[in-house]
């Protein structure tokens, strides 16, 4: 069983942040598969099984806010007798260009509260992830204040596109293992189609 897991805050305050790119990827997943993530787990809320490239697969929210994701997972990964290779977790990345994302086998967390939270509940960074940039070409200011602003209006195209995309990735790791999706994804540069407009 798959374990699709967005990284976000929870509450609409937070739903238009740069910070709940995980949140949305997943949610955006939910409705293609015609599901709902709404079933209570432990601290977090699932969906229905889907099919995913012929694999079973749930989808998972994090309910403890950002900095807490991990201790969502344990009763998550009791319910559906998974493990950290059974997971794939989507979350923003400061360290990534707006228009680009990074698909990773495992690696630290990068500065990354959710993720630091993770590696420390799960006992390891081997985990599949899908990284999606929203580093803007602006400056930012405080780091804190930026990731829990809303997505301006002159991010928000790029990073509609960016998102779906990372859906497209995490179906691709699912279905075609980790270094087909490395080589289809990681190059990819949504700048650059910006900049031919």
């Amino acid at each position: 069983m798959w374990l699709v897991v967005g990284l976000g805050n929870p509450g609409p305050e937070y739903e238009a942040t740069y910070h709940n790119v995980g949140f949305r990827v997943v949610e955006s997943m939910a409705r293609q598969h015609g599901v709902r993530i709404r079933q209570e787990c432990g601290q977090a809320v699932v969906s229905d099984r889907i099919v995913v490239a012929g694999e079973p697969a749930v989808i998972v929210m994090p309910q403890t806010f950002m900095n807490r994701s991990g201790l969502a997972l344990p009763k998550v990964f009791e319910r559906f007798e998974a493990s950290a290779k059974d997971v794939v977790v989507v979350y923003d990345d400061l360290a990534l260009p707006l228009g680009k994302l990074r698909v990773r086998q495992k690696g630290s967390a990068g500065g990354h509260n959710g993720i630091k939270s993770l590696v420390s509940v799960l006992g390891s960074d081997e985990f599949l992830r899908v990284r999606v940039g929203i580093m803007p070409d602006h400056p930012i200011g405080n780091v804190r204040d930026f990731v829990l602003s809303r997505v301006s209006k002159g991010d928000r195209e790029l990073l509609d596109q960016t998102e779906e995309i990372a859906a497209k990735a995490v179906q691709s790791l699912i279905e075609n293992g980790i270094a087909k999706s490395m080589a289809a994804f990681n190059g990819i540069d949504l700048r650059k189609t910006e900049d031919t407009r």
